[in-house]
């Protein structure tokens, strides 16, 4: 039986418009889709307004659909630097100059016509997200939760250049919002299966900061590869686990290094790098979790007792990523 914790969803099909494309076909001759594509987040949004969902949740599910919101420059520059967005300016403007043209920031992250605005419109979620959450504090009745759905993902955006699929850095830009506006201390949580070399960048100097991330060793980025503390405050937690593991060591890793470290540091908000792309039949890595795995770690969190902000990041099997992503929303609301 469902409880009576709701979550917000924040989402905007304006995140639809940035679209990586194909390059070249596969073996078989069909298109070689990029796997930050379009269609994750179209099939995100099916599940969100089908019966299921909806029966399923009920009013326990708050949708944010039609915002209109977007990271302003001064936002951004909470996170980035300045030289990052002109670089970005740049490259923005080169994606205008045909309808069809795209531009690699990097060697996998390509920028099209419509990824400025499906950008600003994702990190501008996340702060509507943190505005709705700082609205909430001191109040009576339940603490606040939301899961920002939108694309494309950040938490491999450093200070001064994107990646990994990455523009901007969503969840830090929610942060750093957060911390502009009266929060004290904030932990940030990443198990994408990716090591989150932004967050921890952008948190490593940074006392009032908290990064923890499990991730699968020796793939990319190739950071946060020595098990235990680092940063300059001891405050940035990694807990690489080894190629093709399952959930026994999964959980061993946030059960007894990660999560004693978030209480130990005494957060008032979480953050959640909420990448599914170590589910089992995800085609980017090798780790063998499933949604109760992902179910298993939201509910951990959920009773911290903390709002939760969390913010979509990877997962690149689309039927596997709806299936995730509705474990990870029904743990926020039971949790």
């Amino acid at each position: 039986m469902l409880l009576a914790t709701p979550v917000r969803l924040f989402t905007s099909e304006l995140c639809l418009q940035h679209d990586p494309g194909t390059k070249g076909k596969l073996p078989d001759g069909t298109p070689n889709t990029h796997p930050e594509s379009v269609l994750r987040l179209e099939r995100l949004l099916e599940a969100m307004r089908g019966d299921e969902w909806s029966a399923e949740f009920g009013d326990k599910l708050h949708i944010e659909d039609s915002l209109e919101v977007d990271a302003t420059e001064e936002q951004i520059l909470r996170v980035h630097t300045p030289e990052y967005l002109k670089r970005l300016d740049y490259i923005f403007a080169q994606s205008q100059r045909r309808p069809y043209m795209r531009v690699n920031l990097d060697r996998d992250t390509v920028v099209s016509r419509g990824s400025q605005a499906a950008a600003a419109r994702a990190a501008g979620l996340v702060i509507a997200a943190v505005d709705d959450m700082l609205s909430a504090r001191g109040t009576d009745g339940d603490v606040s939760r939301a899961f920002v759905m939108v694309r494309p993902p950040g938490h491999h955006a450093e200070a001064g250049r994107g990646g990994g699929f990455c523009i901007y850095n969503n969840v830090l830009m929610g942060v750093a919002h957060a911390q502009a506006h009266g929060v004290g201390k904030v932990a940030i949580l990443d198990f994408d299966v990716h090591h989150g070399n932004g967050d921890s960048d952008l948190s490593w100097c940074d006392a009032t900061r908290l990064y923890a991330s499990s991730h699968e060793a020796h793939i990319w980025p190739g950071t946060g590869a020595t098990w235990g503390c680092d940063g300059m405050h001891g405050q940035i937690i990694n807990c690489p686990l080894p190629p093709s593991c399952g959930p026994a060591d999964f959980r061993k890793a946030w059960r007894d290094t990660l999560l004693p470290a978030v209480v130990e540091f005494e957060p008032e908000v979480i953050f959640l790098s909420a990448g599914f792309d170590a589910h089992a039949d995800d085609p980017l890595a090798s780790m063998q979790l499933d949604d109760d795995d992902f179910a298993w770690l939201t509910k951990q969190v959920a009773a911290l007792g903390l709002p939760i902000v969390s913010v979509l990041e990877g997962g690149y099997n689309v039927d596997a990523l709806v299936g995730s992503v509705h474990a990870h929303l029904k743990a926020l609301v039971e949790g």
